[in-house]
């Protein structure tokens, strides 16, 4: 039974996740032989103020990618 856990950035939506899902369901049958009931997905979104690339927070970043120079006191 895998056990897939997926963490990303919030703001997906529903048909995203989905989507998503699908895929990723289809891929463990296809490749590991899971039995498509028994492929768990579980999301763990997280806020980009909790997330960090180059010393720089994704909240920070500039079109989600790090500028390389941290802002202070925003």
């Amino acid at each position: 039974m895998p056990n897939i856990t997926v963490e990303l950035l919030s703001g997906r939506t529903l048909d995203q996740r989905q989507d998503f899902v699908a895929a990723v369901t289809e891929a463990a049958v296809d490749i590991l032989n899971a039995r498509r009931e028994s492929v768990r997905i579980v999301f763990w979104e997280i806020e980009k103020s909790d997330v960090a690339n180059g010393g720089v927070l994704e909240s920070n970043s500039v079109h989600g990618r790090a500028t390389g120079t941290a802002v202070r006191g925003a």
